[in-house]
């Protein structure tokens, strides 16, 4: 047992080494991405930065994946377990990489390279997953109904943020996109003629606000209009606006919903204005940590000096297409630190951080426990057994 357990401890330090070894590499990979915001789906820069370095690791790659030109799939070895680790390298609008999407692939890419020593002498295949679009259209959902994530045995990723934690609590999400069409006229001479498509809008909004008070705690309902009119003096014919509603489970997503259309349906009927309204094709599913999982990264980020938090349900929750992974294969969506909880997410203030001494540090650990986690799945069959079976609980 003391041998075996030596033998472990050496093989975290050389991935830990190969990290440290990669270090010049990642954090300009990491530099290169945050330079150049690239939205979803259109990743076409970064994506193939990542897929060079990874090919020059000795990585098969294969692009495209899913259909979408932007992800990939970068493999090394070619037994079972399969342990994927996911990047994402999408940005935001106008803010560019305000969650540290940049930091994400890095640490991705970066724990695969160092984790070729462990496939090397224990067998397995360590995969990176270049996954598109996280922020706004949900890309792994569709990789996911492609069938990218089939034979995979475990999936993990990392998410810079304000604390080191283990699990993080994502909700089910889904968007809603709503149009009211009215008529337009003189907002003077003929008001009376007119149909206030923007009166309908706001009414609606109104009606979302006072839903807000008899909703469940973890619940969330936001939007923003997005076209209320062009001048004053002209009754609106026309308004839009976007809508997230997040839920803790599938089940009372599905009821909030139908609270929220009664909002806009009821606009629609005491103004005159005709409704539009599409749900968004992709939900995203809530995360379903695997403890298991969770309790080896966290192992393994403390051992680089890093003290884990426990887990706060209520602490920055948000939702992410991660969650939907999750569903169908073990997985964790650890967080490591590189800000003070002060600094938020989706801010000019995390854009800076993520190129920050503090973004590289985070980055490098984030590969290192990353890669360590490898270590125990591929060099200990009993843990990865007991990530299965309490997936499968």
């Amino acid at each position: 047992m003391a041998s075996k357990s030596l033998t472990k401890t050496k093989l975290k330090a050389e991935v830990s080494k190969q990290v440290d070894n990669h270090r010049h590499e990642l954090i300009e990979l990491s530099l290169k991405i945050h330079t150049n915001p690239e939205l979803g789906f259109k990743e076409e820069k970064a994506s193939g930065w990542l897929t060079d370095y990874l090919a020059r690791n000795g990585f098969q790659v294969e692009k495209g994946i899913g259909g979408l030109p932007t992800a990939f799939k970068a493999v090394y070895g070619s037994d079972k377990p399969v342990i994927a680790l996911i990047a994402e390298y999408d940005a935001l609008p106008q803010i560019g990489h305000a969650c540290g999407h940049n930091i994400i692939a890095a640490s991705a890419v970066g724990a695969a390279v160092s984790s070729k020593s462990i496939v090397d002498s224990c067998g397995g295949t360590v995969a990176v997953f270049g996954t598109p679009a996280e922020e706004l259209f949900g890309g792994k959902v569709i990789m996911l109904k492609a069938g990218v994530f089939e034979g995979v045995d475990v999936a993990m990723i990392m998410h810079p943020g304000v604390r080191n934690a283990a699990t993080t609590e994502a909700l089910a999400c889904i968007g809603l996109d709503v149009e009211f069409f009215g008529k337009a006229v003189h907002a003077a001479a003929y008001p009376e003629r007119g149909t206030n498509a923007l009166e309908a809008m706001i009414l609606a909004y109104n009606a979302v606000n006072s839903l807000r008070q008899h909703i469940k705690d973890r619940a969330r309902i936001h939007g923003v209009i997005t076209h209320g009119g062009e001048v004053a003096n002209v009754v609106p014919a026309y308004s839009a606006a976007t809508f997230l509603v997040r839920a803790q489970d599938n089940i009372y997503l599905d009821e909030l919903k139908q609270k929220v259309l009664k909002c806009f349906e009821g606009a629609a009927l005491a103004t005159g204005a005709r409704l539009d309204y599409k749900w968004g094709e992709v939900v995203y599913a809530p995360m379903k940590n695997n403890l298991v999982l969770a309790q080896q990264f966290a192992q393994n980020l403390e051992s680089l000096g890093r003290k884990v938090e426990p887990f706060e349900s209520y602490f920055g929750f948000g939702s992410t297409d991660m969650g939907n992974v999750s569903q169908v294969v073990p997985a964790i969506h650890p967080s490591v630190a590189i800000a003070s909880p002060e600094v938020l997410l989706h801010s000019v203030d995390f854009v800076q951080l993520a190129t920050s001494e503090a973004g590289h540090t985070g980055l490098l650990d984030a590969a290192k426990a990353l890669a360590m986690t490898v270590v125990d799945l591929l060099s200990e069959p009993q843990i990865l057994a007991r990530v299965k079976a309490e997936f499968s609980c």
